[in-house]
């Protein structure tokens, strides 16, 4: 897909310098980059022409529809070398689309499954990462990174799944015998340790094992609507080595 010759009407601000911070107790470097796209309107009037429907492969609370391939094409063309450098991926390694999509969060908190109420990671891969480009004007709410106070960890990978669903029980069974809601920071099973400040224009690039949510503010955030409600694209690549 990446070769595929295509117009860009998405015109990258290749000036703007990534900001990477390591957060955390096992500083995870997560990236940051402004003023992305020279200009953001024409992203969200794809948006606004999009046919969105909900997601039934994933738990996203919301609502999806597909990205434009030239943008697709363009962001992740843009961004292999840096993960390369950051994260140290081989450069033999392979690049694996995952899911390119903008999301609207639409579900009401009451409605949550029991596993939507935790913070969650995408994927034990090492080096499968999620690409965050905030898209409307804030208020909005942040992404959020946790830690499990019971194991400690802030990345779950293979070698740590068991251990995690092991000493995750008790905070899934709390989850269970209250009212359903949104994880919005700490509580006694997770600490919130960290975030990215929804910003219109901002991109945010992290691991996709990395222990995350979403700090749903309801009145701003549960809106189906592409000019007024959370808007995200959401790009999910990984790198087979």
């Amino acid at each position: 897909m990446l070769s595929t010759p295509h117009q860009a009407p998405f015109a990258l601000n290749r000036q703007s310098e990534p900001q990477i911070r390591r957060i955390g107790l096992e500083q995870t470097p997560v990236i940051q980059i402004d003023d992305f796209l020279m200009d953001l309107e024409p992203l969200r009037q794809a948006a606004e022409r999009a046919s969105f429907e909900p997601d039934p492969q994933t738990y996203y609370p919301g609502i999806r529809a597909p990205l434009p391939k030239a943008y697709v094409v363009d962001t992740v063309q843009y961004l292999i070398p840096l993960l390369q450098r950051v994260y140290g991926i081989p450069r033999q390694a392979r690049m694996q689309p995952r899911g390119f999509c903008f999301s609207l969060i639409t579900q009401a908190p009451e409605s949550l499954k029991p596993l939507q109420c935790l913070p969650h990671f995408d994927t034990p891969d090492r080096f499968h990462f999620a690409i965050l480009h905030y898209l409307n004007a804030p208020p909005h709410g942040d992404t959020l990174f946790f830690r499990h106070r019971a194991s400690t960890f802030e990345r779950v990978g293979q070698e740590r799944m068991d251990d995690y669903f092991d000493q995750g029980r008790d905070a899934l069974a709390e989850v269970k015998a209250n009212e359903p809601g949104y994880r919005t920071g700490s509580d006694r099973h997770y600490d919130c340790y960290d975030r990215v400040s929804y910003r219109a224009n901002r991109l945010a690039i992290y691991p996709g094992n990395l222990l995350h949510s979403t700090a749903v503010m309801a009145e701003q955030d549960i809106d189906p609507s592409p000019s007024s409600g959370r808007l995200t694209a959401n790009l999910f690549i990984s790198f087979q080595v």
